[in-house]
């Protein structure tokens, strides 16, 4: 598998227990949803992904814990720490008009409604309201709420978002 099939969806923090469960940090709207994949694929230490069947899971306060089929020991679960959770983008649903998936938006160039470049979608914060655009251009770095007050465009396969955002914001 190559990393431009897979989507991260979060990272092995640990060991949890004695017979090979792992704590996950679930970089998801719904940390469970990642329970919906019966196949994870861990990137190894040398860069190769490796596929893991989901065998059971539940949710912590703090975490996701996993076991996985042929992990039954913490030395095994250990070794997984740091490592990063792919899903296939293939396996991934749809998502409904005018939402996208947060790994669809980083680095797509962002424009005003004058076409002024203010830079790429370096990332992207979920604040509680709402969902804002980390946005780096060559000298500064802006904050813009991800609502339709202030996206007009969202244009995927031209990699740009177009916003009602001035210079002076």
């Amino acid at each position: 598998m190559r990393d431009a099939d897979l989507v991260v969806m979060g990272f092995v923090r640990g060991a949890f227990g004695v017979r090979g469960w792992v704590k996950i940090q679930a970089d998801t709207e719904h940390a469970d949803s990642l329970f919906d994949y019966p196949v994870w694929w861990l990137k190894q230490p040398s860069g190769e992904w490796k596929s893991f069947t989901f065998e059971d899971g539940a949710v912590q306060p703090k975490a996701l814990v996993v076991k996985f089929e042929g992990v039954a020991d913490r030395d095994v679960a250990e070794a997984m720490r740091g490592m990063q959770i792919g899903i296939p983008r293939a396996d991934l649903p749809t998502p409904p008009d005018d939402e996208f998936y947060w790994v669809d938006l980083l680095g797509l160039e962002v424009v005003n409604r004058d076409n002024v470049v203010l830079g790429k979608v370096h990332n992207l914060l979920e604040t509680g309201a709402n969902d804002v655009l980390v946005v780096r251009g060559d000298a500064e770095e802006r904050l813009i709420p991800f609502v339709s007050d202030y996206i007009v465009d969202v244009d995927l396969a031209a990699k740009r978002i177009t916003v009602d955002w001035g210079l002076d914001y």
